[in-house]
């Protein structure tokens, strides 16, 4: 075992050497899927090779976003259909800026440590900020005279003040700086630092100087009072909420899934997870097993979070800015969290950790980044059946699914992100929101004293929860049995009886089906009348002649209210519509476009789609928003319970029969001292 240590040492220490240098070496030996995230090497060397173009000094290089460049979708389906081992050759994506002025995109072959091409970005918006630029900013007000007056005026103690960032959104300037608004808290007897603003101070910080440009020190309101605001379980006091019992959960047999580097079998299901620094986990390469014909069968090819827009619905000064994506301005995977086992997952649970780059390109580990896991209850399939002469009939099957779970925290909000996988085809992506509201202080501590609008509810005396929207944008690549698919949509019309002769009946529904051709065909906003949305395989067809496919199984439509020409929705403009279908084009991959922050929303789904390109029978992406309007309550402070949303992709005519119909339900195993097994 030391010579193993010593040995993978001495290759590690020779990989860094020669990545410095430049020498073409295979990091590959670590990949072994072509959609393995960028390992901890591999950040290495693209490191490496940016600053061999960019030698610093004379220059500095800021590193905003490094990610695997997606491969050849045709390559990746040849390479998982070969059964070969070694992948196809990998690439990075770049977007670094450069002297604190010129943003550069840039690909570097990871094998030859090579840049294969770069471009300087000359067009509106700026790319995601850094973790690192973001704990600079929020330094500044404490160092800043003005604002240590303002402290002072309110009778605070700087010691006790801690500040946080906020991207300035765009309202139509026709030239705009990297600059971030600062907020900033009272810590004073709370941890619950977002519950007690200091409210009136307007700080606008200059990201390429890192100095304060504007100060403004307005109205003093009170500053929110930090008791019962805590939440840190050491620091709670009685009464208490009624005591949960404990639960065990036991798998004698062990997990019922394998993980191979980042590849999962489970059941009948076979899929990849991937990750990124924007959009955090990504699901790749899902096939399902069919035991009627013997093979696993194509279902989706990525599936992704996009983007995430969430306005808030307060127009005053301090306010009208906070119109955020989550996604593009901040990075969901650098967002994530390491996830506490036990409680962010059951004990059964296996861990996934990522590698991530830093401003200065250094690679950056996650622990405990993602979690898998069985999750057991509920019921597969039932019917009692009395309808039999002295015959009782009663068939069960108990339900497993497979979780892939991670959590993204940006700022106030944490979002638990599943994927969850079922043995009857279904796959349920959903979210889940914690955390804290973002709150606007008001001299206010009773409903009687409101007079005007607040733009939200006064959950606390000085607390007004602000309304705002969370908006998420599945990016849905399927491969139904294939690449070439089309998309249906089904409306149920009512149909009236007019051969009373016929029928007692008045009137019964029915369906007509429309197969959207182009990509203004496909733009759906569901809710208004009854749907179902289908992508279908229509080179594929069951034993009974349907089209194979899986449905979109939505929860309740949310649209946006903003106007369609407020900048912040011109920017969100792939809210419009809940469902869009677009043809597969690897460069579209962001619905809030490549450069989200401060981008002039011409960039976006809703611009690409003006093409409006064909779709029929073809290699299609469908997207899809989740929305929630959310109008804070007193039960969401000071701590949220899980406020949670989702969909289903579920099979449609792509099976020829029940396919867990003869799934048996796991033996039940009975802990020692529990009574007979």
């Amino acid at each position: 075992m030391k010579l193993f240590h010593y040995l993978f040492s001495l290759l590690t220490l020779l990989f860094l050497f020669q990545a410095k240098e430049g020498v073409s070496i295979s990091p590959l030996q670590l990949i072994t899927h072509p959609l393995d995230p960028l390992t901890k090497q591999e950040i290495t060397l693209v490191q490496a090779t940016v600053l061999k173009k960019y030698p610093t000094p004379p220059n500095h290089v800021f590193f905003h976003y490094v990610g695997l460049d997606d491969p050849d979708k045709t390559h990746v389906l040849k390479w998982a259909s070969s059964g070969t081992k070694t992948p196809p050759q990998r690439s990075a994506f770049v977007v670094a800026i450069v002297n604190n002025s010129q943003i550069h995109e840039l690909i570097i072959n990871i094998k030859s440590s090579n840049v294969v091409s770069y471009k300087i970005h000359l067009d509106t918006g700026f790319p995601t900020l850094t973790l690192e630029e973001q704990s600079l900013a929020i330094s500044l007000p404490l160092k800043y005279g003005p604002f240590v007056e303002s402290i002072n005026k309110r009778g605070l103690n700087l010691s006790e003040v801690v500040c946080s960032c906020f991207t300035v959104g765009w309202y139509g300037e026709a030239k705009s700086t990297r600059a971030l608004r600062l907020e900033c808290f009272s810590k004073n007897g709370t941890a619950n630092i977002y519950v007690r603003p200091i409210s009136g101070i307007n700080i606008l910080a200059d990201l390429d100087t890192m100095k304060i440009v504007e100060y403004h020190d307005n109205v003093v309101e009170p500053v929110p009072k930090a008791e019962n605001t805590e939440y840190r379980a050491s620091h709670l006091k009685p009464p208490f909420s009624p005591r949960l019992h404990s639960f065990a959960s036991h798998q004698p047999e062990g997990p019922g899934f394998t993980i191979k580097g980042h590849s999962i079998s489970w059941a009948n299901w076979k899929f990849h997870i991937g990750y990124d620094v924007r959009a955090g986990v990504i699901i790749s390469t899902a096939s399902i097993y069919d035991p009627e014909v013997h093979k696993s069968r194509q279902v989706l090819y990525r599936g992704y979070i996009s983007e995430l827009f969430v306005p808030y619905q307060d127009p005053g000064e301090e306010w009208y800015y906070k119109t955020f994506f989550d996604a593009g301005e901040f990075g969901f995977g650098q967002s994530m969290v390491s996830l506490e086992p036990l409680h962010d997952c059951p004990p059964q649970a296996q861990f996934l950790d990522v590698y991530f780059a830093a401003s200065d390109g250094s690679p950056q580990h996650l622990e405990n980044a993602i979690c898998v896991f069985e999750q057991y209850g509920g019921i597969s399939w039932r019917h009692t059946e009395s309808g039999i002469p002295n015959e009782q009939i009663r068939e069960v099957r108990s339900d497993v699914s497979l979780i892939v779970r991670s959590v993204v925290t940006v700022g106030n909000y944490d979002n638990v992100i599943d994927w969850e996988f079922k043995p009857s085809g279904s796959i349920k992506p959903s979210i889940s929101l914690s955390g804290i509201l973002e709150i606007k202080a008001v001299d206010i501590t009773h409903t009687d004293q409101i007079k005007d609008d607040q733009h939200g509810t006064l959950v606390s005396e000085h607390s007004i929860g602000v309304y705002h929207d969370h908006y998420y944008i599945y990016h849905l690549d399927f491969d139904i049995d294939g690449v070439d698919n089309s998309f249906v949509k089904t409306n149920f019309k009512t149909v009236q009886v007019t051969d009373y002769n016929s029928s007692k009946r008045k009137s019964y529904w029915t369906t007509s089906s429309e197969v959207a051709k182009t990509e203004s065909d496909a733009k759906t906003k569901l809710g208004f009348s009854p749907s179902e949305i289908v992508i279908v395989n229509p080179n594929k067809k069951t034993s009974t002649g349907n089209e194979v496919g899986y449905r979109l199984v939505p929860n309740a439509a949310s649209h946006p209210l903003l106007r369609e020409d407020d900048y912040p929705q011109r920017r969100g403009a792939f809210t419009n519509y809940n469902v869009w279908v677009t043809p597969y084009n690897k460069t579209e991959k962001w619905a809030g476009g490549l450069f989200v922050d401060q981008s002039h929303g011409d960039d976006t789904l809703a611009v690409w789609t003006k093409q409006n390109r064909g779709i029929e029978n073809k290699d299609i992406v469908l997207w899809y928003v989740v929305g929630i309007h959310h109008v804070p309550c007193q039960e969401d402070f000071p701590i949220m319970p899980l406020l949670s949303t989702g969909f289903e992709l579920r099979p449609t005519n792509f099976f020829e029969r029940n396919p867990v119909l003869k799934t048996l339900s796991p033996d039940i195993v009975k802990w020692p001292g529990c009574g007979k097994p």
